[in-house]
């Protein structure tokens, strides 16, 4: 009996170019672990497995489509997979490894690591602003006061001190606030 594989060599040698799709989805997994065990982590930014297995999977269906290529069953087809994925990895290996050893990282100025910047980007102050005025729209007005002080940072206990509300008003008042904002957004992008 025939196993899956073999059937699918059956069909390519006829030419139907849809088994060669189905053969490539049965060994890619496979090929890709191959490939990946033996590139090492430097060189992961460089190329990916996936890149390897299909530039071999491309030369094999092009060597079908000349005829050139012929496997006897699935262990044959299995095992010039592998030696041409090997091979293909050495290659590239090749091409990347020598510009990958000159690398070196920038190093800061006296040894001093830089964080970013800490200010928000243009994209991210919009969205505050957006937000805070939608807060703003939705709450009474006896509110904001509440919200301006939660937004510069004040705790709910010095909240309550200045205003006088008990601390779980607070918690309750901001509570509803988020699930109108949130219902708001459902009812903006329904689905």
């Amino acid at each position: 009996m025939l196993s899956e594989i073999d059937e699918l060599l059956e069909r390519l040698d006829r030419g139907d170019e849809a088994a060669a799709a189905e053969i490539f989805r049965a060994y890619e997994p496979y090929l890709r672990v191959v490939v990946r065990r033996q590139l090492p982590h430097r060189l992961r930014r460089r190329f990916d497995s996936a890149d390897v297995v299909q530039s071999v999977w491309a030369d094999v269906l092009e060597a079908f489509r000349r005829n050139d290529c012929r496997f006897t069953d699935a262990g044959h087809l299995r095992a010039y997979l592998v030696r041409a994925a090997r091979n293909r990895f050495v290659d590239r290996y090749r091409q990347h490894w020598r510009s990958v050893e000159r690398e070196c990282p920038i190093s800061p100025p006296n040894g001093v690591p830089t964080l970013a910047a800490p200010q928000p980007r243009p994209s991210e102050v919009l969205h505050a602003d957006d937000l805070w005025q939608k807060l703003l729209s939705i709450s009474p007005p006896e509110h904001h006061e509440l919200l301006r002080m939660k937004r510069d940072g004040f705790s709910v206990m010095d909240i309550a001190a200045r205003t006088g509300l008990h601390p779980d008003s607070i918690h309750r008042i901001l509570r509803q606030l988020a699930r109108q904002l949130a219902l708001g957004s459902a009812a903006l992008n329904p689905g």
